[in-house]
Order: structure tokens, then sequence, then C-alpha cells
């Protein structure tokens, strides 16, 4: 009896075995899901915080609080463009650019004209000056002519061409007053004065022409470039002034190359115009001072012989 009481508690306590292992095989069953609505709930100051006041979470994991309350990534504004002056030029649109390019080749032109018509102009004036002294001291055209030699210039050719007239109306002197020659050699003269005059003003029209066009030429690449500029402003729709500077800033730098380019020009054009007054003025000092000359050596063709001849 106590045999089969034994065989009864170990089979009893096999099964309770084997129930224990099968039931920690099993997988676990999910968890009930609350199918409740929820409450919705007020987000403290402390949730609101950007996400790089969060603290760390352990083991240096950064919790993602831009995904959690739906924060867009910042966007960092910075000046797109160099804005030295050749930075600008290097980002500014080809319209732009081809100003530029114009207005720094109108300047080039300007200093070259500036140089040379000033060695022109120096030069002009001291042979000029040399040339009416030398006719203003003389007593006649002969003598004026030998003075002058071969120096070359305006008040040189004066004296020439008086003298070839001079020789060319000799066989009618004797026959007439004198008038028809002096109306003659005054022409030549003019002629002469007026070409030499023409020949000193060359290149001063184009320091006008650049002095008057080129502001307006540089406000042309001013508008040009701010309309890329609006263009630009519209297509990234802000008005962040990181974005909006550029663009003005190179559309600006066309008017300000435009006054480099036409304030010098208007200078030197005002002062190569007075010197070439002054120019002009010497040359008809000298054209007087030959016509003088012809005055007197016609004057002195009716004296007789006898009487007393001016020094040659």
């Amino acid at each position: 009896m106590s045999r089969n009481r034994l065989l009864a508690a170990l089979a009893a306590s096999l099964i309770l075995s084997a129930g224990i292992v099968a039931a920690q095989e099993q997988p676990a069953a999910p968890a009930p899901v609350d199918r409740a609505p929820a409450t919705p709930t007020l987000q403290t100051p402390a949730a609101q915080t950007p996400a790089a006041q969060a603290p760390a979470a352990p083991g240096g994991a950064q919790p993602a609080l831009n995904g959690a309350i739906g924060e867009e990534p910042s966007i960092s504004l910075t000046l797109p463009h160099d804005l030295s002056p050749w930075g600008m030029f290097m980002n500014a649109d080809i319209v732009v650019k081809a100003v530029m390019v114009g207005l720094a080749f109108a300047s080039l032109v300007t200093w070259t004209i500036w140089l040379a018509k000033s060695l022109e102009v120096f030069g002009g004036k001291l042979k000029a000056r040399r040339a009416a002294d030398a006719i203003g001291n003389a007593a006649t055209l002969m003598q004026a002519g030998r003075e002058l030699g071969h120096s070359g210039g305006p008040g040189a050719l004066l004296v020439w061409a008086a003298e070839e007239e001079r020789a060319l109306s000799a066989g009618a002197l004797d026959h007439t007053s004198g008038d028809g020659f002096k109306e003659r050699v005054a022409s030549r003269l003019s002629r002469i004065e007026t070409a030499a005059s023409r020949r000193m003003s060359r290149g001063t029209g184009l320091l006008a022409t650049i002095g008057s066009t080129a502001p307006f030429v540089g406000l042309f690449g001013t508008v040009w470039g701010i309309m890329n500029a609006f263009i630009g402003i519209s297509q990234a729709q802000t008005t962040n002034l990181a974005v909006v500077a550029p663009g003005i800033a190179e559309a600006l730098l066309a008017t300000a190359m435009g006054l480099v380019a036409a304030i010098p020009a208007v200078v030197i054009y005002n002062v190569f115009a007075r010197s070439i007054a002054g120019y002009k003025q010497i040359l008809a000092d000298a054209s007087a001072g030959v016509e003088r000359l012809v005055s007197r050596d016609l004057d002195f063709r009716t004296v007789p012989p006898a009487a007393a001849m001016p020094a040659e």
C-alpha cells in the first residue's frame, strides 16, 4: 500500500515538472492594448525647449527632439559671395561684367589721352611761344625766317607761308597797293592757325564723350543687376539681408565704376580746354606778328632807296 502511494506521488511530481517546463517554453501573450482615446495634454515649457538645451541621454545618445515636437531644422543664412570688388565682379551677371569691362577700358583710354596730350600740349605751347617771341623781335619777315630757321612748328610755318606768298606775288606788288597781298597772307595764316588748333584738339572729344556717357552706362549696369537681384529674391522667397545684399552690391559696383571713369575724364577735358585755348592765343599772337611784318615790308617798298631801311 505504501508502495502504491510512493509511485502515485512520483507520477504526480513528474507531471507537475513537465507542466512547468511547457509553460516556460510557450511565448508570452501580447499585453492588452488600451483602446481608449488619448487625453490631450498640454506641453510644459520644459518640453518646448530646443534640442540644443535638452540634456544628453545616458550613453551619449542625443534625443531627437526635432522629430518629436515637429520643428524644422534651422537654416543658416550667410553671405553667399565674396564682397570684395574682384569677388563682386566675378559673381556678377554677364551683362554687368560687360559694362564693367567697358568702363575700365574707357578709364584706361582717359589716362592714356591725358599722358599723350599733356606732352603734346606742353611741346606745342613751348614751340609756339618761341616762334611768337622771334616774330615779335624781328624787324622784317626775312629776319624772322632766319631766326626760326628749321625749328618747325606752326609758328615757323606762318612765316614760311607769308614768304611764299610774297614770292608768288612779287611781280604784281610794284603795280598794286598791296591790299590783295595782305588779304591772301591773312587767309593763309588763318588756315594754318585753324589747322594747328584742330590738330591740338584731337582726342579731347573722346574725353567729353566718356565724361558724359560713362555715368549712364554704369547706371544701366546697376539697373540690370538690381533686376537680377529682385529675381533672385523672388526665387529664394526671402528678404533676408544676407541674400539680398550681394546682388545689390554687385549692381552698385557698376555705377561706381561709371563715376570712376567719368569724373577724371571731365576734369582732364576741362584742363585741356584751357590749355588749348592758351595755345590758340599764342598762335594768334604769332599770326598777328607776321601780318605786321608783311605790312611793314610793303610800306618800305615805296620808300626811296636812300631812306633808311630797318636792319635785318
